[in-house]
């Protein structure tokens, strides 16, 4: 008898394991991103994007201001990925730059941002214009 009970606690066990571990559901998208910026001080932008997620097209729009030295206009054409997404929605929010790689340089550059969500967006391409920046902010992401 005491066989049979230990082989029952080790079986609840084992089933009490397996049920509460569940398969990681984040998914990888596609993303490319139209964004304008320009001011004198206070960096103000904009623009539209598309987020692909299993062959399927979101449409989005981007917000951002910055505050700080900013003097110029430009227009940056990225893309990119978007990691961790839990589903279409996911991408939405305000995000941060993450690491050092969070500023575009002159003509070409890289950024990745995160929002609240856990949704990096790993981004790159060529930025058209003059602009000079020593600003910091965020930028918001809401589907269409």
């Amino acid at each position: 008898m005491r066989k049979f009970s230990t082989s029952v606690a080790w079986l609840a066990l084992l089933f009490g394991v397996a049920g509460t571990s569940t398969p990681s559901r984040a998914e990888t998208g596609q993303v490319a991103v139209v964004f304008t910026k320009g001011g004198f001080i206070v960096g103000v932008g904009g623009g539209e994007g598309v987020l692909v997620l299993r062959g399927k097209r979101y449409p989005f729009t981007v917000s951002g201001m910055s505050v700080g030295f900013t003097i110029g206009a430009s227009t940056t054409k990225l893309v990119g990925r978007a990691l961790n997404l839990r589903g279409p929605a996911s991408i939405e929010g305000s995000y941060s730059a993450v690491g050092a790689g969070g500023a575009l340089a002159a003509g070409a550059g890289g950024v990745q941002l995160q929002n609240a969500n856990g949704v990096i967006l790993q981004l790159s391409g060529p930025k058209v214009g003059a602009e000079v920046s020593a600003a910091v902010g965020g930028v918001t992401v809401r589907l269409k």
